[in-house]
């Protein structure tokens, strides 16, 4: 039987986004205009979204470290890929797509309500080994996180809560850096 649901979309981004460098700790990366404000009571268990966003990355040759993308619901981290190996090669602003499902798995005040979410990342810039450098085929994909999903952390979903997208780097450094030129976020059901 048929649920009657459409997918619409909630927000986009309007130009493309700064450039970030030169940090580690995780932060907004899109455009204020951007922001998606989720109502209260938008999120009940089976409610999903997908987040795509593509932009461009760039990062340092031989020790690159990693970036970790999250998705922020009011100020809890519903969503987060973990570490992402970047590889050896050196690029700059070379593009990457990036598509994530967050469902609900719980829902209520507190920090009562959360999501699992999981993801998958193209990009030449990303690997799976440290020691890898790019591939003859080109980009490679990625699924995020690396390890069993699990929920993440619990928000209260009886408010309005903004929904919030974030990166971070391992190595602070001039060449290591994000640009998201197009982000979307699309509610499934």
């Amino acid at each position: 039987m048929s649920l009657q649901t459409w997918i619409e979309t909630l927000v986009t981004q309007h130009a493309a986004g700064t450039a970030f460098n030169t940090y580690t700790s995780a932060k907004t990366v899109i455009n204020p205009q951007a922001l998606a404000v989720l109502p209260a009571g938008f999120f009940s268990p089976g409610k999903s979204v997908r987040i795509r966003v593509l932009g461009a990355i760039s990062n340092i040759v031989t020790t690159p470290g990693t970036i970790t993308f999250q998705v922020m619901i009011g100020s809890a981290i519903a969503f987060t890929s973990g570490a992402i190996q970047l590889n050896a090669t050196a690029h700059t602003l070379l593009p990457f797509d990036l598509e994530i499902i967050l469902t609900c798995r719980a829902e209520g005040s507190g920090t009562s309500a959360n999501a699992m979410g999981q993801a998958k990342i193209t990009g030449v810039m990303v690997t799976k080994t440290a020691g890898q450098t790019d591939d003859a085929q080109g980009d490679q994909t990625i699924m995020a996180p690396a390890t069993a999903p699990a929920v993440g952390a619990g928000f209260d979903s009886t408010i309005a809560n903004i929904l919030d997208f974030w990166t971070g780097f391992s190595i602070s450094n001039a060449g290591n850096g994000v640009t998201v030129h197009q982000y979307v976020v699309e509610a499934l059901n």
